[in-house]
């Protein structure tokens, strides 16, 4: 069997190209009944009480079992297709029951407990220590000290809960992919002329010649708001993107019933632990220590930032009365209204912006960043990949590889919206002997290259993309760069949720650098860098509307609070909702929009009551950027000496202790708010 189940392919990375839909059962049922057998040894007398005796006995069949799963499960959110969803969603409840069972198995935490009592512990290594803290917390929030019919309830719950978070993704996607509109070229006075094209030869490849076929994924839907003049074409998919997967679509699509049911879950979760709230519960292994806390910190930040969203949206109000012929600015018109106003203050605009970040260029400049501050190589490598448009690579230190990582950046149809990294496999000297290099996915879902009178032009970015790569990137370096061994606590693992994004947001700021971004452009027909004065223009125009994007993210993070610690919440979402928005924001969108419909960070990722780290991450990483800031050399923040400060604090510790302690050892002092403010223009 081995030999023909690309799954149980025990080689060094996952054979993408050779998993196929059948091979996903007997796969799974194999790798279970080894951890079963592991599992059942590690809690015998056959096997003490021992850090290394447990990880030997264990960790390896879990480990083989998750990087098998691992591969399925990214192949259902890159390439998803009808056999592969049914083969996913055969197998999501037995690998679930599994995890649950084992994350509650009071032998298992007996086990532990008396390796955590034991006085060899005290001598464990500090990354080893906290690994261990971090398995006794877990236990306890797995249920492992339930009894009974509370436990058997409670495992019932993680396995409908993960049903439930694979049903509304789909539905998202479902939605996504369902709806195209195909109109004439009079329709599309004023979008991108490279938008134009896809679109042309998207219906072409559907057989209409003379049509142009939109959809409701980014590259097609964010440039047709922002530039048709046609306003009645941005109702048209405004209405259609807001209102995906909920009553106003296909009844088999509406995620309403689903995302009441999560929440009922998970506060019977919480209440089965003894918390009054799964916001509680949430809260546990983050940095934040109550929900009131959090509300506290989002209402703060939303009262700074409401003065200057009241300025952004009553500048654009008269704007679009007086100069576009708006004076009843509706929510298709505000993307639209947003970007003749930047190019009438700030004389330029994004499609301006955009002819300097040809792909090849911007992945170019990034690597060369990355080489410089953090002292690596990266190389072009050779792996089965899922698309003939992934690309792999390795990164090396004095010769050594450090870690790999696979690069999907275009959107298509069965691809997950949405930007992410993914890890294939952590940092771990196995049990068994060797050093193993961590492997991660960097997914982003950009406009791909197209073909223009035969010849291929590269893709273009938009400086907004180029900030979401870098974002991406130092997700996947704080993976990757990591030294710690001990997996539980490699790289991102370990890390509290809320301080997770610090690497990612830190690595945003690079793309603001005018040394950076003279190096990162090429214009896609002549070849010049970036301009200076248009430079200077994006510089100015950077905190453009920073008040109404601060409010937007406080709405989101306030909403997932609240729905995720009032215990009624599950029958009043709508109702929540629009409480925050009354409190929070300054433009309240139409009755029928359902934002929360596919708000998949909280109902089907890692961000239940955690969609706030966003903003509590980003106080760490303004003031970590700040330390570059202050030691910039000829207005260069490519320091090296500060980069491998914060690679050492940072990046190399993982989550091998608190992320406060490793915030202190790169700045000697805990973190402060005015780096954000200022950072945004709120000052």
């Amino acid at each position: 069997m081995t030999a023909s189940n690309a799954l149980l392919d025990t080689g060094d990375l996952p054979a993408f190209e050779a998993i196929r839909p059948e091979q996903v059962t007997p796969a799974v049922q194999q790798l279970l009944a080894e951890a079963q057998a592991a599992l059942d040894r590690a809690v015998s007398d056959a096997t003490p009480a021992d850090y290394d005796a447990l990880s030997r006995t264990l960790d390896v069949p879990i480990e083989r079992l998750g990087r098998a799963w691992g591969a399925v499960n990214h192949l259902n959110a890159v390439a998803d297709r009808p056999e592969l969803r049914a083969a996913y969603n055969e197998n999501l409840p037995v690998v679930t029951e599994f995890h649950s069972r084992m994350g509650a198995d009071e032998r298992l935490y007996a086990k532990y407990k008396a390796l955590n009592a034991a006085p060899e512990a005290a001598a464990l290594s500090a990354p080893r220590q906290r690994a261990l803290a971090n398995a006794m917390r877990d236990f306890v929030l797995a249920g492992a000290e339930l009894q009974g019919e509370a436990k058997a309830r409670f495992q019932q719950i993680q396995e409908r809960l993960a049903a439930l978070s694979q049903s509304f993704s789909e539905h998202v996607l479902d939605a996504t992919d369902g709806f195209s509109l195909v109109v004439g070229e009079d329709r599309l006075d004023g979008v991108p002329a490279d938008v134009r094209e896809v679109a042309r030869q998207a219906a072409a490849a559907e057989g209409a010649a003379e049509g142009f076929k939109l959809t409701l994924h980014f590259p097609c839907y964010i440039p047709v708001m922002q530039y048709a003049t046609d306003r009645s074409l941005r109702e048209t998919l405004y209405r259609a993107y807001v209102t995906r997967a909920s009553e106003f679509g296909p009844e088999a699509l509406d995620n309403t019933v689903v995302m009441s049911e999560i929440l009922s879950l998970r506060q019977e979760e919480a209440a089965l632990l003894g918390y009054r709230s799964y916001a509680e519960v949430s809260l546990v292994p983050k940095m934040a220590e109550s929900p009131r806390q959090v509300m506290d910190f989002l209402r703060d930040l939303g009262r700074r930032a409401r003065p200057y969203a009241e300025q952004d949206l009553a500048e654009m109000r008269r704007f679009a009365a007086a100069e576009l012929g708006l004076p009843d600015l509706q929510a298709w018109d505000l993307m639209f209204v947003a970007e003749r106003l930047k190019e009438a203050r700030y004389a330029f605009g994004e499609q301006e912006v955009k002819q300097y970040f040809t792909e090849p260029r911007v992945l170019e400049g990034l690597f060369r960043i990355i080489e410089t501050l953090f002292e690596v190589a990266i190389r072009p490598d050779q792996a089965s990949v899922w698309h003939p448009s992934v690309r792999f690579f390795r990164i090396e230190r004095a010769g050594q590889l450090v870690g790999q990582f696979y690069l999907d950046l275009y959107a298509r149809p069965g691809k997950r919206p949405g930007a992410w990294m993914d890890d294939v496999r952590g940092r771990w000297k196995r049990p068994e002997g060797g050093l193993q290099t961590p492997v991660a996915h960097l997914v982003c879902n950009f406009a791909s290259p197209v073909t223009v009178d035969g010849r291929e032009r590269p893709a273009l970015l938009t400086h907004d993309d180029v900030i979401t790569l870098f974002h991406e990137f130092g997700h996947g370096l704080h993976h990757m760069l990591t030294r710690v061994e001990d997996i539980g606590v490699a790289g991102i693992s370990g890390v509290e949720w809320d301080a997770v994004e610090l690497p990612s947001q830190f690595m945003e700021n690079f793309c603001w650098e005018w040394d950076v971004l003279k190096r990162l452009t090429a214009h896609v027909d002549t070849g010049e860098p970036l301009p200076r004065a248009l430079y200077d223009k994006m510089l100015a125009a950077k905190n453009y509307q920073s008040g109404l994007q601060t409010l937007r993210q406080v709405e989101f993070a306030l909403a997932d609070m609240r729905l995720h610690d009032e215990p009624d919440a599950a029958a009043r979402v709508q109702q929540v909702i629009a409480e925050v928005r009354a409190e929070v924001a300054v433009v309240q969108p139409p009755a029928f929009n359902r934002m929360a419909h596919t708000f998949s960070h909280i109902f089907a990722g890692g961000y239940a009551a955690g969609y706030y780290s966003y903003k509590w991450a980003e106080v760490l990483s303004a003031d970590a950027w700040s330390a570059f800031e202050e030691s910039a050399v000829d207005g260069s923040v490519l320091n090296v000496e500060t980069g491998r400060r914060y690679r050492q604090a940072v990046l190399e510790a993982g989550g091998s202790r608190p992320a406060m302690d490793s915030f202190k050892a790169f700045r000697g002092r805990e973190p402060r708010i005015d780096a954000l403010l200022r950072h945004q223009g709120m000052a």
